[in-house]
């Protein structure tokens, strides 16, 4: 079983918020880590997966909350929304910390009437698939050391470090990683993805049409990193837009997607507002497109987009522990000069990335870094590539080229 670095987050949460919510896609070990914290508090643990379980909790939710004890684990709890209203009043009446861990499939942000019914009750905690630190048995703190005042130095590489289309087909789903064999794990995506679509979709939304569904999702991965077009996605589907947008809220619904909204603070009205599409898993989304480790370096094109999205979700997940509470986008102008990925922390700076999937970085690839130091001037902390390479190279004053494995092998200084 992996250590995940959320869980003492999770546990600090329950210490001082009556309600905490573990949020993320079907099989990322959500229910795995609640049972874990409900045994060292000596908590209960109810599925809503149980049919009739989700039935009492549907037919009379007041009346279940009060079967349960001081500190309960309710799994799946989207499936019954009339749960969020009774949580509330019995929260309002007695607001002792940790009495609820729910986990849900749902992204409740989604669904406003549940997520507003638990404002300031509620705190709510992502659990993405495997990062590559929790692989390894590490903490990441990559994006602590991205705004430190100096890169801190790298632990030295491992073999497994530097095979890139191993990591983007294998993905971070505990099931996948554990299938090393190629042929088993294509057949659990494709598992995964008929399940989800046959059962938390029908769940959240009767919706015609579903087959279209798994092509819309091969669509978007063979589109990784690039800009939401709805229209040109519209056309190439034959999906029409008002469906289409409804099925990509779904997506999102049931954390398949994650788009990567654009970055502006309002400098300029010479910016792409568009967000980029990225799946959250580049397993699956390798497994969507057809490929193999042995077929990506031959696209080069794609295997370049998977690499950003294999980094954005990397960096998405060391986002739910790191110390420097920051929010990630993405940068591009009308004339085509882009960074990838922007952090910004609380305080307003910034941090460019660019991503790279080839083993040298010359002048040129900091290009978009630079134009995005222009912009902010001050703000601007520094700016990186991350390439396949293996050594960290300073580009001049704040750009550095660090091998992608920096983001689990660099520590905070």
């Amino acid at each position: 079983m992996y250590q995940r670095n959320i869980a003492q987050h999770t546990r600090t949460a329950l210490s001082d918020t009556p309600v905490i919510l573990l949020n993320g896609a079907r099989q990322t070990g959500k229910s795995t880590l609640a049972k874990e914290i409900a045994d060292e508090l000596a908590g209960d643990y109810v599925t809503l997966d149980d049919a009739t379980v989700l039935s009492g909790a549907v037919t009379d939710p007041a009346g279940f909350l009060r079967g349960l004890g001081n500190m309960t684990v309710i799994d799946e709890v989207q499936k019954a929304p009339g749960l969020f209203p009774a949580i509330k009043k019995q929260v309002d009446a007695d607001r002792r910390p940790g009495r609820y861990l729910l986990t849900g499939s749902a992204n409740v942000l989604l669904l406003p009437k549940i997520s507003e019914s638990l404002a300031g009750r509620m705190e709510i905690i992502t659990l993405w698939p495997l990062s590559q630190g929790e692989l390894r048995g590490r903490t990441e703190s990559f994006v602590d050391a991205l705004f430190a005042p100096e890169l801190p130095r790298m632990a030295r590489a491992a073999p497994q470090d530097h095979d890139v289309m191993s990591l983007l087909a294998t993905g971070g789903y505990p099931e996948a990683v554990a299938r090393t064999d190629e042929t088993r794990r294509h057949d659990w995506f494709a598992s995964y993805i008929s399940a989800i679509l046959q059962r938390d979709v029908r769940d959240l939304a009767n919706i015609e049409g579903l087959t279209d569904m798994p092509r819309l999702l091969a669509l978007l991965a063979a589109r990784s990193s690039g800009l939401l077009n709805a229209s040109e996605l519209s056309r190439s589907s034959t999906i029409p837009q008002t469906t289409l947008k409804r099925y990509l809220s779904l997506l999102q619904m049931t954390f398949l997607m994650e788009p990567l909204p654009a970055w502006s603070a309002n400098l300029s009205k010479r910016l792409i507002k568009a967000p980029k599409v990225h799946l959250i898993d580049t397993g699956l989304a390798t497994h969507l497109t057809g490929h193999s480790p042995q077929h990506l370096p031959h696209d080069t094109t794609l295997l370049g987009h998977l690499l950003e999205s294999f980094v954005v979700m990397e960096l998405r997940k060391q986002l739910t522990w790191s110390t420097v509470r920051a929010k990630i986008f993405h940068f591009r102008t009308l004339a085509g000069k882009e960074v990838d990925i922007v952090l910004e922390d609380a305080r307003g700076r910034l941090v460019g990335i660019e991503v790279k999937s080839a083993a040298s970085v010359t002048k040129k690839d900091f290009s978009g870094l630079e134009i995005l130091a222009e912009e902010t001037g001050k703000k601007f902390v520094r700016g990186m590539v991350l390439y396949t390479g293996d050594t960290a190279v300073a580009f001049g004053d704040k750009l550095t080229a660090l091998p992608v494995s920096a983001l689990w092998r660099m520590t905070s200084a």
